[in-house]
């Protein structure tokens, strides 16, 4: 891929495909700017400026999506874009965006966990700056110390990698998410190549001496319980030996 902006025009009126060498900038901060984009190949840094020099905020992959702000207000952008790697992109305007979110509800329900952590993180440095504390960010947690002893484990059937269900909380089901910064749980990220299942895909839960499995809103290419399809936020009963299917990721529930 060439070190420099190419612009790949399809059909008038359609999005374009835009390729940027390593470490060229997409976009900058305080730019004006009416579209997102979505990444096809390669991987993109988010930077924001701060007395000290560029923080990195983020770094998305192949499927994550960025911009989303200044589409949705119109306003000068919060943060740089800047290409980690030869990068293939796709560029929204307004009028496909509307479009996409009808057909892929899953990226319109990131954006609004993206919202909301943004909502959160804000709460939460007004509250400090109330007291007179020192502003600190939301950070969600990369590892999570069961306080609890395990009650079941899920065994994905192709490599028997064992995940970890525990008493004191839900296993929430999915891929690692920077966009919204998300780390679910049981991260499918390493045994789902073909990124079949959705960033925020499902959630056991026990309640009641039983285990209940439930598909998040906005996961996409289906959850199964032994091959019938889970309703979306219908909570369905699951039991020690039963095959969960995530997308294309099958696991096997057990809790003996």
């Amino acid at each position: 891929m060439s070190p420099e902006y190419v612009a790949t025009s399809k059909d008038p009126g359609s999005d374009r495909t835009l390729e940027f060498g390593q470490g060229r900038f997409i976009f900058h901060e305080g730019d004006l700017g009416t579209e997102m984009f979505i990444i096809q190949e390669g991987q993109v840094e988010i930077l924001q400026e701060n007395p000290s020099g560029p923080r990195q905020l983020a770094v998305l992959d192949k499927g994550d999506f960025f911009g989303e702000m200044s589409i949705l207000e119109e306003l000068p952008r919060i943060a740089a874009a800047r290409a980690l790697s030869d990068v293939r992109i796709i560029m929204i305007d307004g009028t496909t965006f509307d479009s996409m979110l009808r057909a892929n509800p899953e990226i319109g329900v990131r954006i609004m966990r993206k919202l909301s952590r943004r909502v959160r993180e804000a709460d939460l440095m007004l509250k400090q700056a109330l007291k007179g504390d020192e502003p600190q960010l939301v950070e969600e947690p990369s590892v999570v110390v069961p306080v609890q002893p395990e009650v079941g484990r899920l065994v994905h059937i192709e490599s028997e990698t064992e995940y970890g269900v525990f008493a004191d909380r839900s296993a929430t089901i999915g891929r690692r998410d920077p966009v919204t910064g998300i780390q679910p749980g049981v991260d499918l990220t390493p045994i789902d190549p073909e990124r079949s299942s959705s960033r925020r895909h499902a959630k056991i839960y026990l309640e009641d001496d039983q285990f209940f499995l439930v598909e998040d809103i906005g996961a996409t290419n289906g959850t199964f319980l032994n091959d019938s399809r889970v309703r979306t936020g219908v909570p369905v009963e699951i039991h020690s030996g039963d095959t969960l299917r995530f997308g294309l990721v099958e696991l096997r529930f057990q809790n003996d």
